[in-house]
């Protein structure tokens, strides 16, 4: 309007002037105004005043102009995220996404809730780039474990995905494995370049569950911790805990286990050592179901992987020589 104002001073002053004597009733000596031609005087200068309506509508149009765009809704971030996944080869039914920014190359990046499995972050780079929310929770673990300042990069913080018991309690199932769990993690891959995740049971040893082409391999942590290895969520109570099941109702029952060991394994089967709270120990043959084949007590065992190294077995008494012939 100022603008209008401007330009068209002098036209509206020579109206204003003309005015009052051309529209000038003859009778009354009264002068008629229309709304199109009603001046104001700002500090002596006459300008037009737009009516309310055209004035509003450039008020409007200028509050547009100025406003941010809308956010996208959550369908849009469904949507865009599940476009990420699908380039990227992901397998994810996308339930949810938050969108998170852009990234410096101005790549648009989303948190994704997935139907099944783990979450996501998704950016739309080229090639896409993607990041499983487990995987990047068990690298955080390590490296606050080795420096607790240590940067942590992006993370996963949707509830659903920050779940990782959730996800590793579908994995083992997957494996096999029937325990009630209750934590897990990623902790890494294996030499040949496989993803590796501990399970954590309630009261009974857990597993280290390798993904391999065929499926799943599993591990229990009492054999892990023989390959100097360890496992963060099983304690030694459970492993005793597991080996005592495991026996119940055949010859070793009656070994009341206090501690075990993994011996190893042959065509025979896995053998492994038990420490009795009373008595002494035994050694054990399993068959890969875990049914118990053979019981060795540890004083005729001494010829099975080595002997007995839990329980001290005290040497035999030497027998005397045969007294010489007279």
């Amino acid at each position: 309007m100022k603008t209008l104002a401007a330009v068209g001073g002098a036209a509206i002053m020579a109206m204003a002037v003309a005015a009052p004597a051309s529209a000038q009733d003859g009778q009354s000596g009264t002068t008629t105004v229309t709304p199109d031609s009603m001046m104001t005087t700002v500090r002596g200068e006459a300008t037009t005043r737009a009516p309310s309506g055209q004035d509003n509508r450039g008020r409007n149009r200028e509050r547009t102009r100025n406003q941010p765009p809308a956010p996208p809704t959550p369908e849009e971030n469904i949507a865009a995220a599940q476009a990420i996944a699908a380039a990227a080869s992901v397998p994810c039914q996308v339930s949810l996404a938050n969108f998170l920014g852009l990234t410096p190359d101005g790549a648009k990046s989303y948190e994704a809730v997935c139907a099944t499995g783990p979450g996501y972050i998704l950016m739309a780079t080229t090639p896409p780039t993607t990041a499983d929310c487990v995987l990047l929770a068990g690298q955080a673990e390590i490296d606050r474990a080795r420096d607790p300042a240590a940067d942590l990069g992006t993370q996963c913080v949707i509830p659903q995905n920050v779940d990782v018991v959730r996800v590793i309690s579908a994995y083992a199932s997957e494996a096999g494995i029937a325990c009630p769990v209750d934590q897990g993690a990623s902790i890494g891959k294996s030499s040949e370049g496989n993803l590796i995740y501990e399970v954590g049971c309630n009261g009974v040893d857990g597993y280290w569950i390798e993904k391999v082409a065929a499926g799943w391999k599993t591990t229990e942590c009492a054999i892990v911790t023989t390959q100097s290895a360890t496992c963060r969520y099983s304690t030694v109570a459970e492993q005793v805990a597991t080996f005592k099941n495991r026996i119940a109702g055949s010859e070793a029952a009656p070994c009341d286990v206090t501690e075990g060991r993994y011996m190893g394994a042959n065509a025979n089967g896995a053998f492994w050592e038990a420490r009795c709270g009373a008595g002494n120990g035994v050694i054990v043959r399993f068959n890969p179901q875990y049914a118990v084949q053979q019981v060795y007590p540890c004083e005729t065992a001494q010829r099975i992987g080595g002997g007995c190294r839990l329980t001290i077995v005290p040497e035999a008494p030497a027998v005397p020589a045969p007294a010489a012939e007279q």
